[in-house]
């Protein structure tokens, strides 16, 4: 993690009167040339290293400076501590906890108990409550391919449960609405792609690596364009799930119908996703309006019905029983 060895080549730097680039290329297992990167990062940053060449030289902290325990506020440090340990919830290796002890060793011993008190007041914790147990090495195999500029091979099930072999050139580890994703380079689509690790399988680093190409972030604020896409909806919910309707609309749109139902004006768009939604609220939510919504829900609900009717005559036939 680049911002790790940044850190730590500013204490070592510190802490040491001089040392060579390829004593610290070796200390970090990079090449020269991306230490020389990193000083001059630092550098940018108004730490002022200067450099010496010849015997005995090496790149040094200019005499008289000394980095400022308090250049950081309380809040600014319980920022960093909270970000460090939300990424160590979710992704593993000995840099995080590395990185965790030296922001804290950063902490003024008089400022410790006020940073640790606002530390606390925020938990983020990205780890799934269940789920695909492969998203855990997944994740650190996918770490290294971006590291180490490798390719990854992996099965990917896409929509309608369409599965297709792939290989791609990782660009990026993305975390969108408790969803972890990959921006790769697909060489069979031969384009930048957006794959979701819960859809992956068989997924394999290969030895072969690759020459990275220019690569733009992806877009992945759809507020505008969601907008534009739905429209309000009329329910007529049960009050046992109206806590599950407000992960996805405001109490601003929820309104009394009774002592015991609720009228809700739900945002919706026209696809499997939504309608799926409105399936898992069972028979405590009915569509009142509009009315082609209403007639695509009891089709889907009079489908769904023939499975398992038609499930239960074939079990029969079978000589088999239901449990």
């Amino acid at each position: 993690m680049k911002v790790d060895r940044l850190l730590s080549i500013i204490l070592i730097l510190l802490d040491k009167k001089r040392i060579g680039a390829q004593e610290l290329a070796d200390m970090f297992e990079v090449s020269p040339r991306t230490i020389y990167r990193d000083i001059e990062t630092i550098s940018m940053a108004g730490i002022p290293v200067r450099g010496t060449s010849g015997a005995g030289g090496g790149f040094e902290i200019m005499q008289n400076y000394k980095l400022d325990r308090k250049v950081f506020s309380a809040g600014e440090l319980s920022a960093l501590l909270a970000g460090l340990s939300c990424l160590s919830n979710t992704t593993q290796g000995d840099e995080l906890v590395h990185a965790l002890a030296k922001v804290k060793s950063l902490i003024p011993a008089d400022r410790a108990k006020d940073i640790e008190l606002k530390t606390n007041q925020v938990c983020i914790d990205l780890s799934p409550w269940m789920g695909n147990e492969n998203m855990q090495p997944y994740l650190e195999m996918i770490k290294t391919a971006l590291e180490e500029s490798r390719l990854l091979s992996f099965e990917y099930t896409a929509h309608h449960g369409i599965k297709t072999a792939r290989t791609a050139e990782p660009y990026q580890l993305v975390l969108k609405n408790s969803h972890w994703y990959l921006r790769g380079y697909c060489h069979k689509r031969n384009d930048f792609r957006l794959f979701r690790l819960s859809r992956m399988s068989n997924l394999q680093m290969q030895k072969e690596s690759f020459t990275p190409r220019d690569y733009l972030k992806p877009e992945l604020d759809f507020t505008d364009l969601l907008a534009a896409m739905q429209t309000k909806i009329k329910l007529r919910i049960h009050g046992s799930i109206l806590d599950r309707v407000l992960d996805f609309c405001t109490f601003e749109h929820v309104f009394p119908d009774g002592d015991q139902h609720y009228i809700v004006w739900f945002p919706f768009i026209e696809n499997e996703y939504c309608y799926d939604i409105l399936l898992s609220f069972g028979d405590k939510c009915q569509c009142l309006e509009p009315a082609h919504v209403r007639a695509e829900m009891k089709r889907r609900i009079h489908d769904l019905a023939a499975v398992y009717e038609n499930h239960s005559e074939g079990c029969e036939q079978d000589g088999r029983t239901e449990p």
